[in-house]
């Protein structure tokens, strides 16, 4: 059974710091691109950054460049997602996604050059973690 699992989301002051973790099993781990995610308060989902277990490419949206980082441990099939400097706007559900292979490497590149991760066609979806940043 494919599972992603998100942890690490919690309350925090502006300014602070939350390490999420998506654990991944049930599939094949270094043949996929993984995405985190996040939906805010009536706001649509955006795509935040992106890893590639196979050729590491890396995506990180603009509003969380410089703060965010992103990093994969493929010996325990998990990625990372190092949020710093966290302000009140990053307060959404926070969910990892995982896109196969070549797809991966395709949304990496759609998204670095029309600056904007896609939601769109990903294989596998966790059900999320909530980030509170209060002022």
């Amino acid at each position: 059974e494919v599972q992603l699992a998100e942890s690490g989301g919690g309350s925090v002051q502006a300014g602070g710091s939350l390490r999420l973790s998506c654990a991944a099993s049930g599939f094949t781990f270094d043949d996929y691109a993984i995405g985190w995610f996040r939906q805010g308060p009536g706001k649509e989902r955006e795509g935040v950054s992106c890893i590639h277990n196979s050729n590491g490419r890396i995506y990180y949206a603009d509003s969380v460049k410089d703060r965010f980082t992103i990093s994969s441990d493929n010996a325990k099939n998990t990625v990372y997602l190092q949020m710093d400097i966290l302000k009140p706007e990053d307060t959404a559900v926070y969910y990892c996604a995982a896109i196969k292979d070549y797809l991966g490497s395709a949304a990496i590149t759609i998204a670095t050059s029309m600056g904007k991760l896609s939601d769109y066609g990903w294989d596998y979806w966790g059900n999320g973690t909530l980030v509170n940043v209060s002022v």
